[in-house]
């Protein structure tokens, strides 16, 4: 993780101030310990801020926040709830995709990568941005929370409307500084299968979305994946 990582213009002008902040300098020391301890942490350093990469400031119409990546060898690449094709779909992935099917009647694709919405202008954020391998949340409270907080807010601040997806307990704490009298604040249970069944099936948050982009003229999200 450099001091001054590649990112487009649109972030750097936004947030590029967090890389000059002491909790920054601390995280990447954690990190650069962490890795010299001989630790494997996911996603690959290059890939911290791809959900960044993937989705520019100025082009993004909405967010989906998850709280870390997958903790599992070649499964998280950077994009929130996205794993690589040919890598098998988490039982939240796979939950994510029957309510896409119940709500808008989409299929679920053959593999789990979600780069195709991230394009389309979805924010693919996770609330902290690495993992170490086999230990869920291990990489929590180090810094990353506070730099996805400024994330979040360059998003709340940049002018016209965006519909923030919140899934779980978690998802809606980063979500409390959003302005929902401008922007769509879609919040329900996590897809995780200890709670899907309790309120995250049956929220229909994609056709939410699409309903509230058409509305302000931002046109919508194809949420099929492309095979």
């Amino acid at each position: 993780m450099s001091d001054a990582p590649r990112l487009h213009p649109s972030w750097l002008a936004a947030i590029g101030e967090e890389f000059d902040k002491p909790y920054m300098a601390d995280l990447k020391g954690f990190i650069a310990a962490e890795l010299r301890g001989g630790k494997t942490i996911h996603p690959e350093p290059e890939e911290f801020f791809a959900a960044l990469d993937a989705t520019p400031l100025d082009r993004v119409r909405a967010v989906i926040v998850g709280q870390d990546p997958y903790h599992g060898p070649g499964q998280a690449h950077g994009l929130s709830f996205s794993v690589r094709r040919g890598v098998a779909k988490p039982p939240s992935l796979r939950n994510i995709f029957r309510e896409l099917r119940d709500d808008l009647g989409v299929p679920e694709p053959p593999h789990g990568c979600l780069a195709a919405w991230a394009a389309q202008g979805v924010l693919m954020l996770n609330a902290v941005l690495s993992v170490e391998d086999g230990r869920p949340a291990s990489h929590a409270e180090r810094g990353w929370e506070t730099f996805t907080d400024a994330v979040i807010r360059a998003v709340n601040d940049r002018p016209g409307h965006v519909a923030f997806v919140l899934w779980g307990a978690y998802a809606q704490r980063k979500g409390r500084g959003v302005d929902a009298s401008r922007h769509l604040v879609v919040a329900s249970r996590h897809p995780s299968p200890f709670s899907a069944a309790d309120g995250f099936f049956g929220s229909r948050p994609f056709s939410k979305v699409n309903a509230f982009l058409r509305g302000k003229g931002a046109g919508e999200i194809d949420w099929a994946v492309p095979a």
